[in-house]
């Protein structure tokens, strides 16, 4: 695993109350999310969690926006968890547990309404919160020698229902019993198998890969993009009466959209669209 950077000079970057968490938006319009905590392989602090919540909300905002990639620093950890060096200070009661979650739960809900492409670039470590915060990901690139697993049976801690959830809906109640019971550790390939991660890639090819598919995604309509992922995650919660209609309002402002007509004359034409969102 070797240490990689956005192919893309960043034309912004966003300025946080902690480097453990960085974040750059490139002219490409990809926003690149990066865990920077090499020394604990990018473990979760609480203020990376307070981070996250400040770059997602930015990110969903920001018009230039049109993919965000996660990736670890340090080249050999996505995410390896939870700090479990701040728990007696932070999470050592469930009083504690309930104020480290308001933290921890704002980052990860600006995840969970991320409405743009969301992509993981795991090269390393994807452990316990690492492997949850990459279930929140819409797409997961991941090189040959990473490793996944949820080790809280080995901590004695207790897993939110709603991670859980994302895990069965994936791969499948059987395979989530053995992830969680078991703690075991296992790798890419075992991961692929199991419908955890869509794309096996060198480490040596990833970032190139990843960035190839984040400017191809970020070329793509927005309209049709995020009324594709709000029907995916409609779908994943049931299929509730008013998010199937807001998807069926946002499938009709594609067909009323400015880059409808530029699709079509783009494939009358037969040259590349160009389209803006609107």
């Amino acid at each position: 695993m070797t240490e990689q950077t956005p192919a893309q000079t960043p034309v912004q970057k966003l300025q946080l109350q902690t480097e453990r968490m960085q974040a750059t938006v490139d002219d490409n319009g990809i926003g690149w999310v990066t865990f920077n905590n090499p020394a604990r392989h990018n473990a979760l602090s609480l203020e990376m969690w307070q981070g996250m919540g400040d770059i997602f909300e930015h990110l969903e905002t920001n018009p230039a926006v049109r993919v965000a990639v996660m990736r670890g620093a340090g080249g050999k950890a996505f995410v390896s968890g939870a700090d479990i060096s701040e728990f007696d200070k932070t999470r050592a009661s469930a009083a504690q547990r309930v104020e480290y979650g308001k933290i921890a739960g704002r980052g990860t809900l600006a995840m969970a309404r991320f409405s743009k492409p969301l992509i993981a670039m795991i090269d390393g470590y994807c452990i316990g919160g690492g492997l949850a915060t990459a279930l929140a990901a819409d797409i997961r690139f991941a090189s040959p020698t990473s490793t996944f697993g949820i080790p809280a049976a080995k901590l004695g801690l207790g897993y939110e229902y709603e991670g859980l959830a994302k895990l069965c809906e994936l791969v499948g109640p059987a395979r989530a019993r053995d992830i969680m019971l078991s703690a075991r550790f296992f790798p890419t390939t075992e991961a692929i198998g199991m419908g955890l991660v869509n794309f096996e890639v060198d480490s040596k090819d990833l970032l190139s890969e990843v960035t190839a598919y984040a400017q191809r995604v970020a070329g793509n309509a927005p309209l049709t993009v995020a009324a594709a992922k709000a029907a995916v995650n409609t779908w994943e919660r049931g299929g509730r009466d008013a998010e199937v209609t807001r998807v069926k309002t946002m499938v009709d402002a594609c067909f009323d959209s400015e880059d409808y007509k530029e699709g079509r004359k783009a494939f009358a034409a037969k040259r590349t669209p160009l389209f803006k969102g609107t």
